[in-house]
């Protein structure tokens, strides 16, 4: 199992948005810039992550994209249910409906068939816990985190840029 490039692109850019002032935005050009990351598929994450109402966009000259809501309200599962789609990691095609003993015995097929697949349960209940942990880091703990282990001076450097390309815009 993999979560794609777009889910890290999302969460790393999406940090930078938390410290605009309100009437402010930020562009794919300067989010993928300073990332050094492709502009394109930043795009179609940013769109993502919009119709998702995590962000919004705000057209124009001077538009980009805001957090559409609070980041203690934006969860890391939430970017990832966005990026990657609600789908379950694990897919069961219940092959154990078609056993060998379920085609030639058909009290073993009723038997079968009406117990739910063990394997399925038990990739549910791990995927279950894996989300629940994602649901419980926000950006706000994200952002708390970088403070916590970059330099004040990186931090700051980082403020600065994106203060600098919003008056360049």
């Amino acid at each position: 199992m993999q979560y794609s490039i777009g889910v890290e692109y999302g969460l790393h850019c999406l940090v930078y948005l938390i410290d605009i002032p309100p009437d402010s935005t930020i562009g794919i050009k300067e989010l993928s810039a300073f990332q050094g990351i492709s502009e394109t598929y930043l795009s179609k994450i940013f769109s993502k992550l919009t119709k998702a109402g995590i962000v919004s966009s705000v057209p124009g000259v001077k538009g980009g994209y805001k957090l559409a809501k609070s980041p203690s309200d934006i969860s890391f599962w939430d970017v990832v249910e966005a990026v990657e789609g609600k789908a379950p990691i694990f897919q069961c095609k219940n092959i154990k409906d078609n056993s060998y003993l379920c085609t030639k015995d058909e009290e073993v097929a009723a038997c079968t068939k009406a117990t739910p697949c063990t394997i399925n349960m038990a990739m549910l209940e791990a995927e279950d816990s894996m989300r629940n942990v994602l649901r419980n880091k926000s950006l706000t703990w994200l952002n708390e985190e970088l403070d916590r282990v970059l330099t004040p001076q990186s931090r700051k450097q980082t403020r600065e840029y994106f203060a600098n390309s919003n008056q360049d815009t």
